[in-house]
C-alpha cells in the first residue's frame, strides 16, 4: 500500500498584499494631486481669485510634493511606513475637506498648497522606493514598475470624475469626494499595511531564509535625511542621478505636460484634440512604466536609462516639424511612443540608487526626486518665456532634447563613476 501525504496550497506571500495597499494609497494621492487643476475655474468665478493667486497654490503643492519625498523616507525609516501614510492620508483629507469652508485666497494656499503638498509628497515615489526595498528582493523591478504606474492611473480615474462633479455639483462636492476618499484608504493601511516583514514572522518575498533586513535609523529624520544629502553629495553618482532626473522632470511635467496644448494650438489644433492626445500618455504610461520595472529586473539599469533618455531626446526634437505638418496619425504615433517613455526612468533609477546607496537608498531617491521637481518647475517658466519672447516654442522642443541626449551620457556614464 502506498502512502501519500497530502500537498498544502501555497500560500500567497504577504508582501503582495502589502504591495495591494500600496497602490491604492498611491494610485488616490495622484489623484488627489491632480484636483486644483480642475477646481481653478470655479473658484475663480466665486471668489474673483486671479489665476495667478490660485496657481501659486498649485505651485507650493508642487514643490512641497517633491522636496517632502526625502524627509518622508526618513520618516518612514524612524516611524515607519503605516504611521507615515496614514497621517498623510489625514493630512489630505484636511486639506481637502477643509477648503469648503474657506473665505481667503490665503486659506487656499494653507490648505490646497501646504497640507495636501505634504500629504501627497509623503505618498511619492520614495513610498515605492520603501515598500520595494522592504518586502521584495524577488520581482523588485516590476512592483517598482506597477506602483509607480499608479500615479497615472489615479490621475486617469480621478480627473474625469472630478472634473464631472465640478462642473455638475460644484466644486464643493468634489473637494468632500476627495476628503472622503482620503479616509476611506486609511483604515487599509493601518490594517494591512505592515513596516517590514519581520513585524509578521516573515522575510521579504526572495530573501535567503534567515535574512533580516537593516536596523530601522533612529534619531531625528529631518538630520538623517539631510546628513544622507551631505554624504550622497560627495559622490559623483549622486550628481549624474539628480541631474538626469531633473531633465527628466524638464521634459515630461515641466515642458510636455505644461505647455503641450498651448502649443498645439499654436498650430491650429483643437484644444479637446491635443487634451486627447495628451491623456492617451497617460495611458500608455502604465505599459511602458511596467515594462520598464520588469526589465530592471534584468537588465543594467543604466543601460536601460540611456536608452530611455536617448530616445526621449530623439522624440522631442521631431516634434516641432510633427506640430507643422499638423499630421493628427504621425502626431499620434509621437504621443504613443512618448507615453511608453514617460515615467520609465523611475524602476532604473530606483535601482540604482539602492545598488549604488545601499540602506539609504529610499531617501537619496527620495533627493533625486526633488531634483525631478525642480527640473519641473524651471522648464514650465523657460518654454513660456520662449514661447512669450519668439513666438514659438520650438527651441524649448530642441534645448530639451539635447538635455535628454546629455541625460543619457550621464546615465551610462554613473557604472565609471565610482563608488560612495
Amino acid at each position: 500500500m502506498t502512502l501519500t501525504t497530502p500537498v498544502r496550497a501555497r500560500r500567497l506571500h504577504r508582501a503582495w498584499f502589502v504591495a495591494a495597499v500600496a497602490f491604492v494609497a498611491i494610485l488616490g494621492a495622484a489623484g488627489f494631486r491632480a484636483t486644483p487643476g480642475v477646481l481653478i475655474t470655479p473658484l475663480q468665478e466665486e471668489f474673483g481669485w486671479t489665476k495667478g493667486t490660485i496657481s501659486l497654490a498649485v505651485s507650493v503643492n508642487l514643490v512641497l510634493y517633491g522636496l517632502t519625498a526625502p524627509f518622508a523616507a526618513a520618516l518612514m525609516d524612524r516611524f515607519g511606513m503605516r504611521r507615515v501614510v496614514a497621517a498623510a492620508l489625514l493630512l489630505v483629507a484636511a486639506g481637502s475637506g477643509l477648503t469648503v469652508l474657506m473665505t481667503a485666497s490665503w486659506q487656499l494656499l494653507l490648505l490646497w498648497g501646504v497640507l495636501v503638498g505634504l500629504g501627497t509628497g509623503s505618498m511619492a515615489l520614495v513610498f515605492v522606493a520603501t515598500v520595494t526595498d522592504r518586502w521584495f528582493v524577488r520581482h523588485r523591478g516590476l512592483v517598482t514598475g506597477v506602483l509607480t504606474a499608479a500615479g497615472a492611473t489615479g490621475q486617469l480615474i480621478f480627473l474625469p470624475v472630478l472634473a464631472w462633479l465640478a462642473a455638475g455639483p460644484g466644486w464643493r462636492v468634489a473637494s468632500l469626494t476627495v476628503a472622503g476618499a482620503a479616509l476611506a484608504v486609511v483604515p487599509f493601511v493601518w490594517w494591512l499595511l505592515r513596516d517590514s516583514p519581520e513585524d509578521v514572522g516573515l522575510t521579504a518575498l526572495g530573501a535567503e531564509p534567515g535574512a533580516t533586513r537593516p536596523v530601522p535609523a533612529t534619531g531625528n529624520a529631518a538630520v538623517r535625511a539631510l546628513s544622507v544629502l551631505r554624504s550622497a553629495a560627495g559622490t559623483r553618482p549622486f550628481w549624474f542621478l539628480a541631474g538626469g532626473f531633473a531633465i527628466c522632470g524638464a521634459s515630461t511635467n515641466g515642458l510636455v505636460g505644461t505647455h503641450f496644448i498651448p502649443a498645439a494650438h499654436d498650430h491650429g489644433m483643437a484644444e479637446p484634440t491635443a487634451a486627447g492626445l495628451l491623456a492617451i500618455i497617460g495611458i500608455f504610461d502604465i505599459a511602458g512604466t511596467i515594462a520598464s520595472g520588469w526589465l530592471s529586473d534584468r537588465m543594467d539599469p543604466k543601460v536601460l536609462l540611456g536608452v530611455y533618455y536617448g530616445l526621449r531626446g530623439l522624440s522631442l526634437m521631431i516634434l516641432p516639424g510633427l506640430f507643422a505638418a499638423t499630421a493628427e496619425p504621425s502626431m499620434l504615433i509621437f504621443i504613443v511612443f512618448y507615453g511608453l517613455d514617460w515615467v520609465a526612468t523611475v524602476p532604473p533609477t530606483v535601482a540604482l540608487c539602492r545598488r549604488i546607496y545601499g540602506a539609504d537608498g529610499a531617501v537619496v531617491f527620495g533627493w533625486v526626486f526633488g531634483a525631478h521637481q525642480v527640473g519641473a518647475a524651471f522648464a514650465a517658466v523657460g518654454a513660456a518665456l520662449t514661447r512669450d519672447h519668439l513666438g514659438a516654442y520650438d527651441l524649448a522642443w530642441y534645448g530639451s532634447g539635447l538635455l535628454c541626449l546629455l541625460a543619457a551620457g550621464m546615465s551610462l556614464a554613473i557604472g565609471h563613476a565610482g563608488g560612495r
